[in-house]
Formats: C-alpha cells, sequence, structure tokens
C-alpha cells in the first residue's frame, strides 16, 4: 500500500455555496467529498486540514504553516512506511508563491510534493477541482523528489511557475515571456 498525504488550505477547490447568504467561501474542508468521488488502488489518503482559507488572504506566517506542516510529515515518514507523495490542496492566486517557499526551504525532499487547485470550485459545474485532485495523487507517487505544480495535464518543477490568469492554468515564466 502506498500512502499519500493530503495537507488542505482551502482555496477555490474547497469553497462552498450558502444558499441563504448567497456568498460563494470557505468555510471548511471538503476534501473528503472529493475523495469519495475516486477510485485509488493501493493507496492510502491521509488528510490533514490544516487551514481553510482564500489563497489571497494568505500571508507569510500561512505559507510558514505549510512548510512545516510539510517538514513534519516528512519528519515523521519512516522507511517502509509507505509514503509516496504529498499533496497541498492549495488557492491558485498564490500557489506559485507556497511553491517556491517549499521550493527553497526544503530543496531535497525525499519525495514529490505536489500543489494543486482548481480554477472552478469542486461543487461547480465544469470544474476542474477532481481533474487536478486525481492528477496530483498520481503525480506525487510517480514523479521525482522536489515540488512541483500539477494542474490540467502537466507536471511543473518549482522554480520559474507562473499562473496564466488568461488561459485559466499554469505554466513556466519564460513559456509566455515572463
Amino acid at each position: 500500500m502506498r500512502r499519500v498525504v493530503l495537507v488542505t488550505t482551502g482555496g477555490t477547490i474547497e469553497k462552498t455555496y450558502d444558499e441563504r447568504t448567497g456568498e460563494l467561501a470557505n468555510r471548511r474542508s471538503i476534501v473528503h467529498r472529493m475523495l469519495d468521488e475516486l477510485r485509488l488502488e493501493e493507496v492510502e489518503v491521509d488528510v490533514v486540514e490544516l487551514m481553510s482559507k482564500d489563497s489571497l488572504e494568505m500571508d507569510d506566517e500561512d505559507r510558514r504553516r505549510i512548510v512545516e506542516a510539510v517538514r513534519g510529515v516528512l519528519a515523521t515518514a519512516g522507511d517502509g512506511d509507505g509514503l509516496a507523495g504529498v499533496v497541498i490542496l492549495h488557492g491558485t492566486d498564490t500557489l506559485t508563491l507556497t511553491g517556491q517557499r517549499l521550493r527553497d526551504e526544503l530543496p531535497d525532499p525525499p519525495v514529490a510534493i505536489a500543489l494543486t487547485g482548481a480554477m472552478r470550485p469542486f461543487e461547480m459545474k465544469r470544474s476542474d477541482a477532481l481533474q487536478n485532485l486525481t492528477e496530483a495523487i498520481f503525480a506525487s507517487q510517480g514523479l521525482q523528489p522536489g515540488v512541483y505544480c500539477v494542474a490540467h495535464g502537466r507536471a511543473l518543477a518549482f522554480p520559474g511557475v507562473v499562473k496564466d490568469r488568461e488561459r485559466g492554468t499554469f505554466h513556466y515564466a519564460a513559456e509566455r515571456g515572463g
């Protein structure tokens, strides 16, 4: 059995709609609802609910907490515990800032660390949430150790990853002239 640790931080991927107020917001993690939709053979996903924030509201202290949570996961992973990868659910607006910080502070992780999010919440039609979550879980088990942004069929290693708001995806800065 392979083990993937999934750290939730909120972001659009986990936003829910409140019918009473008409608000779309991060209230609590809904990752278990997403995981219930997946068929994962010989993969155990351990969830760490760290925070539930829109990434535009994240600050350096939140990013420090994410780094420390990942550091803790890696420190407790012993030989034979089957840790195959780490996935971080994160808002797309500042995912690249967190990915770069993880890359800077954990330059040689023993497994792949895959950050992912969604341009549209899981609860909405035509959401990319389930696709990106599935890809991140899969990619975290097969990529070389390092820090990656995984979304829309691509795994991009940090540094140099940027969000392309026009296309609604991620790419390397050099691909579109910076």
